[in-house]
């Protein structure tokens, strides 16, 4: 179908989805409990909005619209509570993180409805393996021009909310080496990686989406899988490679950090997006998958190689000023922390060292979820 017109939006409002883990307490592997999870959920009122995803395995979780990280995040714990008490009703754990680290995906059920019965016809075995977690976060754009200017620069920044919200080492049972394995899953598709180098709506519109459609090989926006894709329907752009970390206050605080970068960003003053700063654009997002915060990343203005923890802790302290005009303070402090110490995906390695399991570290995600201080970060 052709493309809907750009929907004007509040700059810099924004919203969250989470993909999150169900699981069974009696083997902490993944369990098909989402429609009975929805059904019971249906019968009372829901802060945000929850939906089914690909497999029975998973569900998504969506925010409301918000101008500041504070009532984000109480909307978020509230929303996790609402979760966590009817998750006890069915006795399913409930639990954040990027992948479950040795759920198999032959076991999976794709769950019956009509896009993800497509989805499966088409991919195959992929659409299975695609049992993988994910945070998307939405800023609202006043234009499709400025949309698709913060779409390509933020390119520098990807390997920094990778590096932040990695929370997904573990897969079918082992240690990947990764900090994101989940982003391997993603790039198997083939309409995933970036958008292309548009920085004008109707330039993307007419010269892009309109002879992709023709093509056939697409029909909506929803069937890219792009890092960073626009959404004209609701008048965003749509950050897309975080992994869903272990706790809400991380998902929050990642939504306040985009936030403050794109009125930044907005403001122009950096050098603009240009072709050539994609040369080094997928090097930079697998040091993000590898190595996490212990990544080096090269500049794709002045090709110097930088340490993504330092890099992390100098943009946090020059976007205090912007956070602090939106409200959004906290959320920085919070990220500051985490990149000063470690990643979610090192405390779940720092776990399966101490339990000795990887069904311990399941056992710990649940309770991290639930904001519970049984399993203290070191």
């Amino acid at each position: 179908m052709p493309l809907e017109p750009f929907t004007r939006s509040t700059p810099l409002t924004f919203g969250v989805e989470l993909e999150l883990q169900l699981v069974s307490l009696s083997d902490f592997d993944l369990t098909a409990a989402s429609p009975d999870l929805l059904h019971l959920l249906a019968r009372k009122p829901f802060p945000g909005n929850v939906t089914p995803e690909i497999t029975e395995s998973m569900i998504e979780i969506n925010s409301s619209v918000h101008a500041a990280y504070s009532p984000l995040l109480a909307e978020l714990q509230e929303i996790r509570d609402t979760l966590v008490a009817a998750g006890d009703q069915l006795n399913i754990g409930i639990a954040g993180g990027g992948t479950h680290p040795f759920q198999h995906w032959s076991d999976q059920k794709i769950f019956p409805k009509s896009r993800f019965e497509h989805l499966s016809s088409l991919y195959g075995y992929l659409a299975k393996q695609f049992t993988v977690f994910g945070q998307h976060v939405h800023i609202g754009c006043d234009n499709g021009d400025d949309a698709m200017y913060l779409l390509h620069a933020l390119n520098r920044y990807i390997p920094h909310f990778i590096a932040l919200s990695a929370s997904s080492p573990f897969v079918q049972g082992h240690d990947s080496l990764f900090d994101s394995a989940r982003l391997n899953s993603v790039f198997a598709f083939p309409m995933s990686g970036r958008a292309p180098f548009t920085l004008g709506w109707a330039e993307f519109e007419s010269s892009y989406y309109a002879k992709m459609e023709r093509t056939g090989i697409v029909k909506s926006m929803k069937d890219f899988y792009w890092d960073l894709r626009p959404k004209p329907e609701y008048g965003t752009i749509e950050l897309r490679v975080c992994d869903t970390p272990l706790t809400v206050e991380r998902a929050a605080s990642l939504a306040a950090y985009l936030q403050a970068l794109c009125s930044y960003l907005l403001e122009r003053t950096e050098a603009p997006p240009a072709e050539d700063d994609y040369l080094v654009y997928n090097y930079n997002r697998f040091q993000a998958c590898r190595f996490g915060l212990e990544g080096t990343i090269t500049h794709p203005k002045s090709y110097d190689n930088v340490s993504i923890r330092e890099d992390i802790l100098a943009t946090l302290a020059r976007m205090a000023p912007y956070a602090e005009k939106l409200g959004s303070l906290d959320g920085l402090h919070h990220l500051a922390v985490a990149a000063a110490g470690g990643s979610d995906a090192a405390l779940l390695r720092q776990q399966y060292e101490r339990q000795g399991s990887v069904e311990g570290m399941v056992h710990a995600a649940i309770h991290w979820f639930r904001g519970e201080r049984r399993f203290q970060r070191r």
